[in-house]
């Protein structure tokens, strides 16, 4: 598995210039089984890492633009009579997908985001009164515009916990830049990438991040993380549960792409900021921008032993 593990980056690296931390962060994501948020600005290659994560992994893709008009029916998908049969004959949305991009996912109304976090959570969506399976396995990577461009609507903090990670791309470095200015068009790249993965292989490689070993002492390191953000006066709240299951299967996932069969305090560290920013917020900050400060706070406070 490491081999296809390795394999994996490497393609996705030849697509998406610059960014080997976020794109094994993306990665570590996926085959813990979690769904991603990538926040940043549009043009910085977001739907391009989604499709070729998609693409390298071998899973089914579709995409649904997110607008302010958008209806969950849109989503999940609708019932239409048919008149041959003189039945209703259910239509699936593009939810039912092994990959959904869900673009600009934060210029839809609640109401139309709500639709997502049955999905994201069991695996199953309920329409007509009907419960229907996803496919299996099944990742949401959602995209979203900072919360301060204009007709955007902010996911509540119940819809942001269902995400195992958040990460940003960022601007590339100059070389990347100039590497991709002087290349082919990236996006012209996908077709050709082969898929590394099989749905076999990827559900064994997904058993084996659940497989990787977690120590005691590595246990406790965690827990004194999650508690200083429910003992600290700065943090509004501290992290969920969730929170800390999230941080030990994202920290499961960074060891196996490292080589490893068991987690270290330098694993929990990467995947820190991804895992925790969009779960913690500053009492004093009233605009919602997030717990980036708070965990830079947490890496360097709180002992490791």
């Amino acid at each position: 598995m490491r081999a296809l593990l390795d394999a994996s980056l490497e393609s996705i690296n030849e697509v998406l210039l610059g960014k080997k931390y976020q794109v094994r962060l993306a990665l570590a994501c996926l085959i813990a089984g979690g769904h991603l948020l990538i926040e940043d600005l549009p043009g910085m290659g977001k739907t391009t890492l989604s499709q070729t994560l998609a693409r390298v992994l071998g899973l089914s893709f579709q995409r649904i633009q997110f607008t302010s008009d958008l209806l969950p029916s849109d989503i999940l998908g609708t019932s239409v009579f048919d008149k041959d049969s003189g039945h209703f004959e259910f239509h699936q949305g593009p939810i039912f997908a092994e990959l959904v991009l869900a673009d600009e996912i934060n210029r839809a109304t609640p109401k139309s985001q709500s639709a997502l976090l049955e999905a994201m959570e069991e695996g199953q969506v309920t329409i007509e009164g009907a419960t229907r399976p996803l496919p299996s396995p099944f990742f949401v990577i959602a995209t979203q515009n900072p919360s301060h461009h204009s007709g955007t609507f902010a996911l509540p903090e119940s819809q942001l916990d269902r995400f195992l990670m958040r990460l940003s791309l960022g601007y590339p470095a100059h070389a990347a830049e100039k590497a991709l200015l002087m290349g082919e068009a990236r996006r012209e790249l996908l077709p050709r990438l082969p898929a590394v993965f099989d749905h076999a292989q990827l559900q064994a490689v997904q058993a084996e991040v659940r497989a990787v070993r977690v120590t005691d002492a590595l246990v406790d390191y965690v827990l004194r993380l999650v508690e200083a953000t429910r003992n600290q006066p700065q943090f509004a709240w501290g992290l969920s549960p969730r929170g800390s299951l999230a941080l030990v299967a994202a920290a499961r996932a960074w060891a196996l792409l490292a080589g490893r069969t068991y987690v270290i305090p330098e694993d929990v560290q990467a995947v820190l900021p991804a895992v925790a920013s969009h779960r913690l917020r500053e009492r004093a900050d009233t605009a919602g921008q997030g717990g980036a400060a708070l965990v830079q706070w947490l890496l360097h406070e709180v002992p490791v032993l």
